[in-house]
């Protein structure tokens, strides 16, 4: 297939376009700037690097020209809602290629349940509650689509994740953990989730229309792994707690228990997770994002 990897320059898309490469398909990587460092790694790893952003549909119209699938890694902070809307209609308009679409475990917000599923519903009240009214309207489109709700991502270089951001904080000195000790989050390789994106393309008949939760069966508390993380980065000294209203919006949006179960990935999929999770590897993991 040729498919068109929007955000392939990014953390998630700079591991997943290669991949996909590898998997025998034609793979180009949507980037603002073809030139950039990232976007030459990924031509020497076959992917085609092409020029465009996500919040400028014409930048990037004449690429989904005889595109098969677009994997969706990329969020406009300046208009994520408008800008996914306007990827829809011109998929709409360029044939409707199948698009793999991700949202992720902090979506649902704070809802009552003690474990996430596919079927659960979000938190209408969720700073991120409007990626679930996202996955609504992309369904009625009629759009060919699946949609990916991954865990927290870690491994490889870790930027712009939560665990690069705690590792960063640790060799700061800045050992701060905000809001609730006690929450506890699902986690996803940085692979693992490539593999679960591999996978869809593989069988994209049979998911149309089908949405997964990605991650590791062990969640951790929160406050576990940041502990872990600051240590590994070098710091010694004591954790601080502090008020959630202290951090930015990002880190608000999932004050809470974010535990998902990826049954149905296993059984659909054939999907299972390599890595033993953060905790178990986690010098390795900062070794990598420290390079």
């Amino acid at each position: 297939m040729q498919i068109l990897v929007i955000g392939a320059t990014g953390y998630v898309g700079s591991r997943l376009a290669p991949a996909l490469r590898r998997a025998g398909h034609t793979v180009l990587g949507l980037t603002r700037d073809p030139a950039s460092p990232r976007a030459r790694a990924l031509a020497a790893a076959e992917v085609i690097p092409v020029a465009g952003e996500l919040g400028d549909p014409s930048s990037y119209r004449a690429h989904l020209d005889g595109v098969d699938a677009v994997v969706h890694l990329a969020m406009d902070l300046d208009d994520p809602a408008g800008s996914d809307r306007a990827l829809f209609a011109e998929l709409l308009d360029a044939g409707s290629p199948h698009l793999l679409y991700t949202t992720g475990c902090s979506s649902y917000g704070r809802v009552d349940a003690p474990v996430l599923d596919e079927t659960t519903p979000g938190n209408p009240d969720s700073p991120l509650a409007f990626r679930f009214d996202l996955e609504r309207e992309l369904a009625a489109t009629g759009l060919p689509h699946t949609v990916l709700r991954p865990g927290f991502v870690y491994g490889g270089d870790a930027r712009t994740s939560q665990s690069g951001n705690w590792f960063a904080a640790g060799r700061a000195g800045n050992a701060v953990f905000f809001g609730d000790p006690a929450k506890s989050w699902t986690w996803v390789h940085v692979d693992d989730l490539a593999d679960a994106f591999t996978a869809v393309l593989d069988r994209l008949s049979e998911v149309d229309g089908e949405v997964f939760c990605v991650g590791e069966e062990d969640a951790p508390t929160a406050l576990e792994v940041f502990t872990a993380c600051v240590r590994a980065a070098g710091h010694r000294g004591p954790v601080e707690l502090a008020p959630i209203t202290e951090a930015g919006w990002l880190d608000q949006a999932a004050d809470q228990d974010e535990v998902m179960t990826s049954a149905k990935a296993r059984r659909v999929l054939g999907w299972t997770p390599r890595r033993a999770g953060l905790l178990a590897d986690v010098d390795t993991y900062c070794a990598a994002w420290s390079a």
